[in-house]
């Protein structure tokens, strides 16, 4: 400030012992001083001492979209679409964005490496890259922000791993407290918590959608790179489906299991999320139900493309 500085740029803000009080003081103590910082995902629900609440304006930032993966690849300019426009008018949409690009020359890609725009440093070290965040998250941030004990960490790496290498993984709370040696409610902490380091995304009933620590139907990893992170090679293709819709559609809408489909969003539209050749058979009699298919360019009726659920944020 002496030296007429007007910004102040801080990373990793979580690492600083009493940040939200030192935030606080400099926001009430140098007027036109500009803080910008970053942190730990699981920050954004952690208060901390000093209320900054109305002082400090936090965004929580998601990975790219197909979307934007396809506008920073291709420099076109797609919109998004909301999900009502998208299941009403899907057929059209489809086709005035393949009129443009060919979707599947960038889809395989995106679910390999096109979530954070670092891979446009290089594609070859990606991996190794966001296989170092997830140690960052597991080794530090855990530890240090929720306070989970180093010796658990190992079991949570084997956790991770088991999830890239399954279907969609129905949790035995039971068992994994048995695996780990630690209670279920301690388990069901450590699945929070993995979710809110965006490592996981859990998938629950509409009857337990708001209570925190109820047990989820599935649990997927938060979005399909961290698949081909974790699992390498060994990538179950349903899992890979189901993790990018679960990722996609949830930044916008609330999605909770369905007994009928594979998702409820909204607490009304029904999907079940297969490969090309994949039938209405089972949602035929569900009222607003949908089939998200991959492999597909155009959709017809109520089957969609699965690629087409990336433009909707």
């Amino acid at each position: 400030m002496k030296r007429g500085g007007t910004h102040l740029f801080l990373d990793e803000i979580h690492k600083y012992p009493n940040w939200s009080q030192e935030l606080k003081n400099m926001y009430d103590r140098y007027k036109k001083l500009r803080v910008v910082f970053t942190g730990s995902s699981v920050l954004h629900k952690q208060s901390g001492k000093a209320d900054l609440s109305r002082r400090a304006v936090v965004y929580n930032m998601e990975g790219l979209s197909f979307r934007e993966y396809i506008n920073i690849e291709t420099g076109n300019d797609f919109e998004k679409v909301t999900l009502q426009e998208l299941l009403k008018n899907h057929e059209s949409i489809s086709r005035d964005i393949v009129k443009k690009i060919k979707p599947f020359m960038y889809f395989d890609n995106y679910l390999n490496y096109g979530y954070y725009p670092y891979y446009l440093e290089s594609t070859t070290t990606y991996h190794r890259k966001l296989m170092n965040t997830i140690i960052l998250m597991l080794e530090i941030d855990l530890p240090y922000l929720r306070h989970v004990e180093v010796k658990y960490i190992h079991k949570l790496k084997k956790l991770l791993y088991i999830l890239a290498q399954s279907v969609p993984f129905h949790p035995n709370v039971s068992q994994l407290s048995a695996d780990m040696d630690v209670s279920r409610h301690t388990v069901m902490l450590y699945l929070n918590y993995l979710e809110e380091s965006k490592l996981l995304n859990l998938l629950r009933s509409k009857a337990s959608s708001d209570a925190m620590l109820a047990k989820p139907e599935k649990v997927y990893l938060h979005h399909p790179n961290l698949l081909h992170t974790i699992g390498k090679v060994a990538v179950n293709k349903g899992n890979e489906r189901e993790s990018f819709f679960y990722n996609q559609v949830k930044n916008k809408y609330k999605v909770e299991y369905s007994n009928a489909g594979d998702f409820l969003v909204e607490g009304k539209y029904t999907f079940e999320i297969g490969g090309k050749s994949k039938g209405k058979k089972q949602i035929k009699d569900i009222k607003n139900s949908y089939v998200a298919a991959d492999m597909l360019e155009y959709g017809f009726e109520n089957k969609i493309p699965l690629w087409l659920f990336g433009f909707l944020y």
